[in-house]
């Protein structure tokens, strides 16, 4: 039978972690709250960039002038990952599920034949995929000190990656993240930003024809890396909404199970203080019966 002290100890210590789960459920509801916003405010200007985009990219078609960062290389030889996860933890499967689609890609890329370069966003990805694939690491982004993402962030992951692209070290990039769609639910992405990817669907549907100057092509050329910076950013916040959504998720979780284990380990605590007093009854009868 467990000792009372230790039960009493027990008690008092789960109802400290539900105190702290609680407050770190809170905590991430109101950060959820500004991360939300800021992801639905950007997705409007998203989806009219590449709308635009789309446009020009037909226009453009496969021609010989066309930016190489819409074209490509001509090749998909080496492929670099770009796995965005966040730096700190106790967020459900938030990290692991980003993790875990990019390391599925990767290792099918390497099983093709491919060459693998990962780039990471966010230590947790880092510290998951590196088991596995640490040897394919080429670069780390640390967001630690960063309070409030900013298009001045993605604009300096986007520059690496252009310059690497540049220098010939990969065909194509992918960008790994999670599409925040509610608290409960949060989508791992892979999406493709180099070379672009436009749906067709994307490009204006009101059939309304545009003259561009100067052409096509050189206004591709300025804004196709805007549009890796466009991409990344957006998918910084909705990492940052979908971070939020799964800790208060899993906080939640985490309190509600302390408060069942609560429950039960008074229930047991009451059971032993009553047999404790029970078998003192006992001895005190039994006592008296002798004499």
């Amino acid at each position: 039978m467990p000792n009372l002290k230790d039960l009493k100890n027990r008690i008092a210590s789960v109802k400290n972690t539900r105190k702290i789960t609680k407050a770190m459920q809170m905590v991430a509801a109101a950060k959820l709250r500004r991360a939300q916003e800021a992801a639905e405010a950007s997705r409007p200007y998203a989806e009219r960039f590449n709308a635009v985009m789309s446009s020009l990219a037909a226009s453009v078609g496969g021609s010989d002038t066309a930016p190489k960062l819409l074209s490509g290389t001509g090749k998909d030889k080496t492929h670099l990952l770009i796995v965005m996860t966040a730096e700190k933890g106790l967020c459900g499967g938030f990290n692991s599920n980003i993790a875990k689609k990019a390391r599925a890609h990767a290792l099918e890329l390497i099983a093709d034949g491919k060459e693998v370069k990962i780039l990471t966003v966010g230590k947790k990805g880092r510290d998951q995929i590196k088991r596995d694939l640490g040897q394919y690491f080429v670069g780390h982004v640390d967001l630690t000190e960063v309070k409030r993402i900013g298009f001045s962030d993605a604009q300096g992951i986007a520059r690496d990656v252009l310059i690497r692209f540049d220098e010939g070290e990969f065909d194509i990039a992918t960008l790994f993240y999670s599409e925040f769609v509610n608290v409960v639910s949060q989508i791992p992405t892979a999406l493709q930003i180099i070379p672009a990817k436009f749906d067709a669907a994307e490009g204006d549907a009101s059939g309304t024809l545009f003259d561009y100057e100067p052409s096509e092509e050189a206004i591709l050329v300025d804004l196709l890396p805007r549009g890796v910076a466009t991409a990344i950013f957006s998918a910084l916040l909705e990492n940052g909404a979908s971070e939020q959504g799964a800790r208060m998720s899993a906080m939640d979780n985490a309190t509600r199970n302390a408060g069942e284990m609560i429950d039960d380990l008074t229930i047991e605590y009451n059971r032993s203080r009553q047999a404790v007093i029970t078998n003192e009854l006992i001895e005190i009868i039994s006592g008296a019966e002798a004499l």
